[in-house]
């Protein structure tokens, strides 16, 4: 009897549990506590995690944009129109074979340049513009107008141009002394004729003296493309003020690998004043042969030094050798200015005025002397030294 009671049982409760669960999917607002009655009590839907872009990310972000509307309008493209002549052209032999195929042929040359000034003033690279005969300036507003060169630096790859126009968009220098390593940088030019294009990158590095460009100066290399057409053209932060002139890559195919060069910004505008002024660029020389001091010449000399640049030879009648500088000596200072290499020993000498003195501190031995020099003119040849 009691089995057949709890086999009763069993039945009802089964019965009951899937009418429950029958109204609970289909109708839970029959039950109390149900989505109708209180609302509370129902799981909320999983919710996704979404991370929220930080202020700093959101202001680089926009910073880009505007930096590139700020800057962009100064950025202009150039065509130089260049002759080339074939070296065999008055050979009769040549002429009998080819006729006037060695006839002077134009080409056209292209790259960027950047307006710096209201009056007409324009930056670009001393090999973009290098023998050219006629040169066509385009800005982004659409404008094209004819340009002079005002003068041109082969040392630091610096060329001053001049045109005529109304209502020109001026860039502003930036303090390229304020340039860490990591800060975004903007790369504006036209590359390969494509048109105005904006890439963006970082500061890779800084005091680049490696790029086989200049001896004169420091580049600052970043990873922002740069292509051939970018030549001239501006490298500029993320407030959009002008840091360098885009002069070089380091490339085995022609285009952008990511290791591209630009002269820092105080540099051209040095260049840019002495050519405007003076038509050329003036630099220091003292008449030295240096070497880079190594660990083992320092412990060989038995210097207390480690850090300088090692005198191998000096010109019997040049600045240096008339103010008692001697070959073994170790350059530490030149003015205000530490060197540690030879081309920080280059830089600083290229950088004092011709006519002035100039004060070396050196290591002789175990003692420090100062040294006082007048300092010459650089001679425009390879061999003019240090």
């Amino acid at each position: 009897m009691w089995r057949r009671t709890w086999l009763v049982f069993a039945q009802a409760v089964t019965v009951a549990v899937a009418g429950l669960f029958v109204v609970l999917t289909f109708k839970p607002e029959w039950l109390p506590g149900g989505r109708a009655g209180v609302p509370g009590t129902v799981l909320p839907a999983p919710t996704l995690l979404q991370v929220a872009p930080s202020p700093a990310a959101s202001a680089g972000l926009a910073g880009y944009a505007l930096a590139a509307r700020i800057a962009a309008p100064a950025v202009v493209s150039i065509s130089a129109t260049k002759t080339s002549r074939n070296p065999h052209a008055d050979d009769p032999r040549f002429k009998f074979f080819f006729g006037d195929g060695g006839a002077a042929q134009p080409q056209i040359g292209l790259g960027s340049g950047v307006i710096v000034s209201p009056e007409g003033y324009l930056l670009t690279n001393h090999h973009v513009v290098e023998g050219a005969t006629e040169i066509e300036v385009q800005l982004a507003d659409g404008r094209q107008t004819r340009a002079r060169v005002v003068g041109s630096d082969t040392e630091t790859d610096i060329a001053v141009l001049k045109i005529e126009l109304d209502a020109l968009p001026v860039i502003v220098l930036g303090d390229v002394r304020a340039l860490n390593v990591g800060d975004g940088v903007l790369a504006i030019g036209n590359p390969f004729n494509v048109g105005q294009t904006v890439t963006a990158g970082i500061v890779s590095a800084l005091d680049r003296s490696e790029a086989g460009v200049s001896r004169f100066q420091n580049f600052i290399q970043t990873d922002a493309a740069i292509n051939p057409g970018n030549s001239g053209g501006a490298l500029v932060d993320a407030r959009g003020a002008l840091v360098g002139i885009n002069t070089a890559i380091f490339s085995r195919s022609g285009g952008s690998l990511g290791i591209g060069f630009a002269v820092p910004a105080d540099t051209a505008r040095q260049v840019m004043e002495q050519l405007i002024r003076d038509g050329k660029v003036r630099r220091g020389w003292i008449g030295v042969e240096p070497r880079e001091l190594s660990a083992e010449l320092a412990e060989g000399l038995h210097l207390p030094v480690k850090n300088g640049v090692l005198i191998a030879g000096v010109l019997q009648d040049g600045p240096a050798g008339k103010g008692g500088l001697r070959p073994g000596d170790v350059v530490l200072q030149v003015g205000e200015r530490p060197v540690k290499n030879v081309s920080e020993l280059f830089a600083a000498v290229a950088a004092l005025p011709p006519g002035t003195e100039a004060v070396l501190l050196t290591q002789r031995g175990a003692d420090q002397v100062k040294v006082k020099v007048k300092v010459g003119e650089r001679a425009l040849t390879p061999s003019a030294g240090r």
